[in-house]
C-alpha cells in the first residue's frame, strides 16, 4: 500500500506568503463556536482561506457550505468505499477521472474526465460525480492549494441516451457544491469534443449557474477542439492516446494509477464520512443550504446522535 503524504501546513506557508497564522486563528476561534462543525485541521483551513483569496468572511461561508453540502448530499459523498461499494467499482469501468501531470502557463492544475464505456445504460450521473469528487478530494489532500483549477470534460462518446439519464435536480445539487462549497479557485470548465447533445446538457445546467461560472465555461465542438482548447491548456498535458496531441502516459496507465491511489487511501475516505460531516443536532442557526434543497431528499442519510 503506497499512501501519499498529506501536504503540511508548513509547506502551505512556504507556497503562500500571504498566509497568516493570525487569519487561521480567527477561523479556528470562529469554528469553535460553531458546535455543529467537525474538527478542521490547520492545513484544511488554508484551502478555505486561499480559495477565497484570504477573505475571512468568505472563507467562513465556504467552510459552512462545504461541510453542510457534504452531509446533505449523500448521493455524492457517502458510500465512498473504493473497494466495498459495488456502484463505485462499476463506475470505475464506465468513466475515468484523472489529474493531469502539467499545469497551464498560469500555474492552474488540470483534471480530466471522459467516458471509457459508451453504453448509456451503465452511466449513472451521481456515481460519476462521486468518483470525480474523490479524485479532487485526494488531490487537495496531497497537493493542497493551487493558483487555480481547471476541469476538462471530454464528451467523446456521449449520446442523447446519456443526456436522458441526467436529472436537473442532480445537476443543480452538484453545481451548488461546485460553486458554493468546494475550496478551489475554479478558473475553467471546459467541455471538449462536443456535439448536439451538449445543447440539452447546457439547457439543464444554465438555470443553476452563476455569472462567475458562466464566465469560465467553454464549449469546444469536436471539429475544432484542439485549436480552441490549446489557447487555454497545453495539449501535451493530455494522455498520448486520446486524440488531443498529448504527450503524457497512456490513458489506461494513468487511470490505473489514480484508482490505485484511491484504493490505497480507502481508510481516509471511510474516516472522512464519519468525521467530516456536520451534526445538525448541535446547529444553532438555521442553514441556508438546507433551505435550498428542502427537507425532502436531504435527510435520508442524516444520523443525529
Amino acid at each position: 500500500m503506497s499512501l501519499v503524504k498529506r501536504i503540511s501546513y508548513e509547506e502551505e506557508k512556504k507556497k503562500n506568503p500571504e498566509l497568516k497564522d493570525s487569519d487561521i486563528q480567527i477561523l479556528k476561534d470562529w469554528a469553535m463556536k460553531q458546535s455543529h462543525l467537525p474538527k478542521i485541521l490547520d492545513v484544511e483551513y488554508v484551502l478555505f482561506l486561499h480559495s477565497n483569496y484570504y477573505r475571512i468572511e468568505a472563507a467562513k461561508n465556504t467552510i459552512e457550505e462545504y461541510y453542510t453540502s457534504r452531509t446533505h448530499m449523500p448521493e455524492f459523498f457517502s458510500d465512498r468505499d473504493p473497494l466495498g461499494t459495488k456502484q463505485l467499482r462499476e463506475i470505475f469501468k464506465v468513466v475515468a477521472s484523472m489529474t493531469l501531470p502539467m499545469t497551464t502557463k498560469e500555474g492552474y492544475k488540470l483534471v480530466y474526465t471522459r467516458l471509457i464505456d459508451y453504453e448509456p445504460s451503465r452511466f449513472v450521473y451521481n456515481d460519476v460525480m462521486k468518483y470525480f469528487s474523490m479524485v479532487v478530494d485526494l488531490w487537495l489532500y496531497t497537493e493542497g492549494s493551487a493558483e487555480g483549477h481547471v476541469i476538462i470534460i471530454d464528451m467523446a462518446g456521449a449520446t442523447f441516451a446519456h443526456a436522458g439519464r441526467l436529472s436537473p435536480m442532480a445537476i443543480k445539487r452538484y453545481l451548488y457544491y461546485l460553486q458554493e462549497a468546494i475550496p478551489i479557485r475554479l478558473k475553467g470548465l471546459h467541455f471538449i469534443n462536443t456535439n448536439a447533445v451538449m445543447d440539452i446538457i447546457l439547457s439543464m445546467m444554465k438555470p443553476f449557474m452563476k455569472k462567475e461560472l458562466m464566465e469560465v465555461l467553454h464549449i469546444h465542438p469536436t471539429n475544432s477542439t484542439k485549436d480552441t482548447l490549446a489557447t487555454f491548456v497545453p495539449l501535451e498535458a493530455f494522455p498520448c492516446d486520446v486524440g488531443l496531441g498529448g504527450k503524457a502516459k497512456p490513458f489506461k496507465e494513468q487511470q490505473e494509477e489514480i484508482l490505485k491511489k484511491i484504493e490505497d487511501h480507502r481508510e481516509w475516505f471511510l474516516q472522512d464520512e464519519v468525521t467530516g460531516r456536520v451534526n445538525e443536532a448541535l446547529r444553532v442557526e438555521k442553514s441556508k443550504t438546507m433551505d435550498l434543497f428542502g427537507v425532502e431528499g436531504s435527510f435520508k442519510k442524516l444520523d443525529i446522535d
